[in-house]
């Protein structure tokens, strides 16, 4: 198989495994529901942002359309700079990396722009795909679903604490979804291996 093949084959299995999830948890729960998989420690915790990676948000309507955009040019620059490195047999790793990468940046691009046109509010009712009264939104004020809950330590800072005496602690605190982890690992990946990623180029 080659490289080119696998970046596709990784593009898309992530797309769509992101999508079916949000989709999934989209039409069946309420925001604000959670449901435990692993005891406390992994939960579905459905929540929706209107912003960047793991909840953060910036600049309202103005601000949430101009980070769209920027997905968008991110997106087509990160996509040239794939096929570059393909075509250069760049290392598995790096090709992989950046595919997973840009696989990320599409799934929460794709929220974006496109949810509120075609799913209905999820406050009280879990929302309806394709509403007859149309969307909650329109394109590009969509927002992002997340729904991984990972809060593996649940504690309170000590009394005597310096640092938020007698305040809850929790980590790991925000929630997300496969897009998000899909960048992460792929950053995270080039950071740790790029001795490996960036020294060899094969022939």
């Amino acid at each position: 198989m080659s490289n080119r093949t696998k970046a596709l084959l990784l593009i898309f299995t992530i797309l769509i495994a992101d999508q079916i999830v949000k989709i999934i948890v989209k039409t069946n729960m309420v925001i604000g529901e959670e449901i435990p998989v692993l005891g406390s420690w992994f939960r579905i915790h459905y929540l929706e942002n209107n912003g960047m990676a793991f909840g953060l948000e910036w600049g309202g309507k103005a601000g949430k359309i101009a980070l769209s955009l920027f997905r968008m040019a991110a997106i087509a620059g990160i996509a040239w700079y794939l096929d570059s490195i393909i075509k250069k047999n760049a290392h598995t790793g790096l090709i992989l990396s950046i595919s997973a990468i840009i696989a990320g940046a599409a799934g929460n691009l794709i929220d974006s722009a496109f949810y509120g046109m075609i799913f209905s509010e999820s406050w009280h009712t879990p929302a309806v795909l394709f509403p007859e009264g149309g969307g909650y939104s329109s394109f590009m004020l969509g927002r992002v679903v997340d729904m991984l809950y990972f809060p593996i330590i649940d504690t309170h800072w000590p009394d005597w604490s310096p640092f938020r005496p007698g305040q809850t602690f929790i980590f790991f605190r925000p929630v997300f979804n496969i897009a998000d982890a899909s960048i992460t690992t792929g950053v995270l990946a080039i950071l740790v291996f790029q001795k490996r990623f960036f020294g060899e180029n094969k022939s």
